[in-house]
C-alpha cells in the first residue's frame, strides 16, 4: 500500500466474508478499493482463532453451507487456497434406541436409517426430500440478484414483474401452495403432518436454521429446511455442507488474497468512527484515529444498526429511518463454546467402524416441545435448564489445527437470551460454560475430564468482539418479516441507502446471514450498475 496515498474510488467498511466479496469484485472491476477493518484479522465472523497456544478452531461460523459457487469461481479461491472437503453425514443426533441417527447427503441412504424407526417414514422422507429440493430451486436465483423492486414505477415496474414470473415459470399450484406454507407455517405443523416417528421430527428439528429465533412452533419455522438446500460448495450442490481446512478462517484468507491480488488495499486495525456525508452524498470515512479516507462510493459490511445509527451523524438522516433501523429485531439467540480436548470425544451410538468425518459431528436436541421450551425461556430472559447445542470435531477431518496429541471442538448453542433477566453476561458468562460442560459430559462419556482449555462467547462477546450488534449472526433476525424486499427495510431493501454513494453489502441485506458471499456479490454488481459498468 501507497503509505500516503488517502482517496480511492470505493472504501469497504469492515473485512467480512461479505465486504471482502464486494471488495473483490469492485477491484476485478478495475476500481480501486480501500477495505477496513477494526480487527487485527480479516474475517468478521468468518475466522480461525486460537483457543490455546498452537490450538486453532473455527471462533463463530463454524460449517461452509451456502459458500455461492459463483463467488468461489469469480475471485478464483481455489488458488488463492480455499479447500473444503464435504461433510458427510451433514449432522448427527442420538436416536432414542441409543444409536446415532443420521442425515446423509445421498436421501436414500438417510431413508434407510429412518426406517429402522418407521418404515413409513423412510418413504416419506424420499418423497418431502424431492419436495424440498423443488421449492429450493424456485428459490436459488433470489439468491445472486436483489430482491423484487416493489417500489418500482412504470417500464421498470412492468420489467419486475416479468423478472418475478419467470422465476415462477412453471410452478404448480400444489408446489406455490406449499411454498407458502413453507413461509409462514411452523416446523411442529409440518412434520406432524407427514412423519410419524419422534426420530424423524428430531432430525429435521436439528437440520432447521440454527441462530434463528422461533421455535419449531412459531410462524416461519419451516423456512430453514428451503435455505439449508440451496446450493453451495465448490460443485454447486444443492444442500452442501462442508469442512473449511484452516478453519473458516479459510474462506476469508483465500478472499483477502484474492482481493489483494486483484489490486485492492485491505488494512487492519482501522476502525471506523464516521462515514463523512456532504451534500447528501458518502464522500469517505474518518477512523478512530483521526486518519481520513476519501471515496465517491462506500460500502458497508457492518449490519444496518451499526451503519446507520453509530456511523453516521444522524443530522444526515431522517429520523422516522433511524427509528425504523432501531426496530429492526436482533436481540442475538445464540452463544458459542471452543475448546481444546486431550482425545477425541466419544459420541455416543456410532458403529465401530464409523470414519473421523462421522465422529465429527453431534447434535445434541431433544424433541420438538423441549425445543420450544427452550427458546420461550430464552425470550424472556432465561438461560433455558437444557439447551441445544450441535457439536463438530473439525480436527478429526483437518489435522492443521491443532498438534497430533490435541483435538479441536466447537460448539453451537442455541437458544439463549442477549439481554438477562437475571444478572449480566460478565459475571454469568463461566457459570455458563460450566452448565454446557455438564450437559455435554451427561451425553458424552468422560467429556468432562478431557477438556485442556475453553473459551465461552456469549451473545454481549459475539457483539464486543466480532462487532455484532447484539451478538446476531445474522445482522438481523431471518424471520419473514426481515426477508427479501422487507430487507433490511422494505423502502431501502436492494443495498442503496439515504445517502447517495452509500451501500450496504453485509448480511443485514439481502438474501441476508450465513458465510454465502451473496449480499456482498449483491451489492458490488448493484454498485457497478449504477456506475454504469
Amino acid at each position: 500500500m501507497d503509505a500516503d496515498r488517502t482517496s480511492y474510488d470505493a472504501i469497504v467498511v469492515g473485512a467480512g466474508h461479505n465486504g471482502l466479496t464486494a471488495a473483490g469484485y469492485l477491484a476485478k472491476s478495475g476500481l480501486s478499493v480501500l477495505v477496513l477493518e477494526r480487527r487485527a484479522i480479516v474475517g468478521g465472523a468468518a475466522v480461525t482463532e486460537e483457543v490455546a497456544p498452537g490450538c486453532r478452531v473455527s471462533s463463530c461460523s463454524y460449517i461452509a453451507s451456502m459458500l455461492t459457487p459463483q463467488v468461489i469461481r469469480d475471485l478464483n479461491l481455489a488458488r488463492h487456497g480455499l479447500k473444503m472437503l464435504a461433510s458427510d453425514p451433514a449432522l448427527s443426533i442420538v436416536a432414542g434406541d441409543g444409536t446415532a441417527l443420521r442425515l446423509w447427503a445421498d436421501p436414500h441412504r438417510t431413508a434407510s436409517e429412518l426406517a429402522r424407526f418407521s418404515a413409513k417414514d423412510g418413504e416419506t422422507y424420499l418423497r418431502v426430500d424431492a419436495e424440498l429440493r423443488r421449492l429450493a430451486r424456485y428459490l436459488q436465483p433470489f439468491f445472486l440478484e436483489p430482491p423484487p423492486h416493489i417500489n418500482a414505477t412504470g417500464m421498470a415496474r412492468i420489467r419486475e414483474l416479468w423478472r418475478m414470473a419467470r422465476r415462477f415459470w412453471g410452478i404448480t399450484g400444489p408446489e406455490a401452495t406449499a411454498l407458502l406454507q413453507f413461509m409462514t407455517g411452523s416446523l411442529a405443523e409440518f412434520l406432524n403432518r407427514h412423519f410419524e416417528s419422534n426420530e424423524a421430527k428430531r432430525l429435521f428439528l436439528a437440520n432447521n436454521v440454527y441462530g434463528k429465533h422461533g421455535g419449531p412452533y412459531d410462524a416461519g419455522s419451516t423456512l430453514g429446511l428451503l435455505f439449508h438446500l440451496l446450493a453451495g460448495g465448490d460443485h454447486d450442490a444443492q444442500g452442501f455442507s462442508g469442512h473449511v481446512i484452516g478453519g473458516m478462517g479459510g474462506i476469508t484468507q483465500a478472499m483477502a488474497a484474492s482481493v489483494r491480488a486483484l489490486g485492492g488495499t485491505i488494512l487492519t486495525e482501522a476502525p471506523v468512527q464516521r462515514i463523512r456525508i456532504a451534500n447528501g452524498r458518502a464522500v469517505g470515512v474518518t477512523l478512530a484515529d483521526g486518519r481520513m479516507f476519501a471515496a465517491p462510493l462506500v460500502l458497508s459490511n457492518a449490519d444496518p444498526k451499526a451503519t446507520f445509527l453509530g456511523m453516521i451523524d444522524p443530522a444526515h438522516l431522517d429520523e422516522s429511518f433511524r427509528a425504523d433501523v432501531a426496530a429492526i429485531r436482533m436481540d442475538g439467540p445464540a452463544a458459542k463454546l471452543n475448546l481444546v480436548l486431550d482425545a477425541p470425544p466419544a459420541f455416543p451410538g456410532l458403529p465401530a467402524n464409523a470414519t473421523p468425518g462421522e465422529r465429527a459431528m453431534l447434535t445434541l436436541v431433544g424433541d420438538m416441545e423441549s425445543a420450544q421450551r427452550c427458546y420461550d425461556q430464552a425470550k424472556f430472559g432465561d438461560i433455558p435448564d437444557e439447551l441445544w447445542i450441535d457439536c463438530v470435531v473439525p480436527s478429526l477431518v483437518d489435522d492443521t489445527l491443532c498438534p497430533p496429541n490435541r483435538t479441536m471442538m466447537t460448539c453451537f448453542i442455541q437458544y439463549v437470551p442477549y439481554r438477562l433477566r437475571e444478572g449480566d453476561w460478565d459475571t454469568r458468562r463461566e457459570a455458563f460454560g460450566d452448565q454446557l460442560v455438564a450437559q455435554l459430559d451427561r451425553a458424552i462419556p468422560g467429556f468432562a475430564k478431557s477438556i485442556v482449555a475453553r473459551k465461552v462467547l456469549t451473545p454481549l462477546d459475539l457483539e464486543r468482539v466480532y462487532g455484532l450488534t447484539e451478538g446476531n449472526i445474522f445482522h438481523g433476525d431471518l424471520g419473514l418479516g426481515q426477508l427479501f424486499f422487507m430487507r433490511p427495510l422494505a423502502a431501502w431493501s436492494r443495498y442503496e441507502t439515504p445517502i447517495k454513494g452509500l451501500y450496504l453489502c453485509g448480511a443485514g441485506a439481502h438474501p441476508g446471514g450465513g458465510v454465502t458471499g451473496a449480499p456482498g456479490r449483491n451489492a458490488a454488481m448493484v454498485v457497478l450498475q449504477d456506475r454504469g459498468r
